[in-house]
């Protein structure tokens, strides 16, 4: 089996488990390839790294990985599935970031991780991404789908806008405000959460329609079946807004028309058995926290 590391940078936070993990898993008789930015980040810091390949593009990781761990935070995982695509190469992700939600294998538990992957004992879930159509398919290119959001804006100085929604061609609603987020179960407890969102769980074929920050006082975030296909005209001052999608955007001109539908592939998360999505949910959102019990 081969295993592929991927993170964006090496940090002094990365030892000792780094070498660690890369020997272990060596010595257990995988076949290891490293990002070749990553590797070059930290080969003159970690001694005694095993021996390994290296991958740049998502064609070479196809090829090479049956299992990609990430280290990082949840941005990281962003990363990730710009790699992964319509691979079905699992993820299981050591956070070394902040909060983690996603990246939910804390680096002290990497032995745990170790242990499951060579017994085979570790939970897979499905994530559902979301894909961009455009009117001008010159926008975001091959990267037209994300796990967590997509996100219509304003731009930084401009004032609010106007976005013309439709639900599978039927006239839904005209949002006045910042922006509009259409969130996947994953991405409901990202960006769209902060705008009041509902938390939707992962196994709901669902998405959310969360404003930002709207003018109109009756609009309410709205969740429609994931079957859906959503799509939207966008009026502003300034003749442009953003479209982003995860942590990529582009600025896009008022003439354009975006659809948004469920990706035809899945984002695949590998979780430990003692890291639930609900047991994630209470330590790490505090959900449901009362400081009376």
């Amino acid at each position: 089996m081969n295993i592929a590391i991927y993170s964006r940078v090496f940090k002094e936070s990365h030892l000792p488990y780094l070498p660690e993990l890369l020997n272990k898993l060596y010595h257990l008789g995988y076949q290891l390839v490293v990002y070749e930015p990553y590797y070059h980040s930290f080969k003159d810091i970690v001694k005694d790294i095993p021996p390994l390949s290296l991958f740049n593009t998502h064609e070479d990781l196809h090829h090479q990985a049956d299992i990609l761990i990430s280290i990082g935070g949840d941005g990281t995982i962003l990363d990730c599935v710009k790699f992964i695509r319509d691979s079905n190469i699992p993820v299981a992700a050591i956070n070394d970031g902040r909060l983690g939600f996603l990246a939910d294998i804390q680096k002290e538990k990497t032995d745990n991780l170790i242990h499951a992957i060579h017994n085979h004992i570790y939970d897979i879930e499905e994530r559902v991404l979301l894909h961009v159509d455009a009117s001008d398919n010159g926008i975001f290119g091959d990267l037209n789908f994300g796990l967590n959001e997509v996100t219509l804006h304003k731009t930084d100085t401009s004032s609010m806008i106007v976005v013309h929604t439709y639900l599978n061609g039927e006239f839904l609603n005209s949002f006045w405000a910042d922006g509009l987020i259409v969130a996947t179960p994953t991405g409901s407890t990202a960006y769209s959460l902060s705008c009041n969102g509902p938390i939707i769980m992962p196994i709901a074929n669902a998405f959310v329609l969360t404003p930002v920050a709207p003018h109109n006082l009756n609009a309410r975030p709205l969740v429609v079946p994931d079957t859906s296909i959503l799509s939207f005209e966008v009026e502003t001052r300034s003749n442009n807004y953003l479209c982003s999608i995860d942590s990529r955007y582009e600025k896009v001109d008022e003439s354009f028309k975006i659809a948004v539908r469920k990706e035809a592939f899945t984002f695949k998360l590998l979780r430990l058995h003692e890291n639930s999505y609900i047991h994630t949910l209470r330590h790490k959102l505090m959900w449901g926290e009362d400081i009376r019990n």
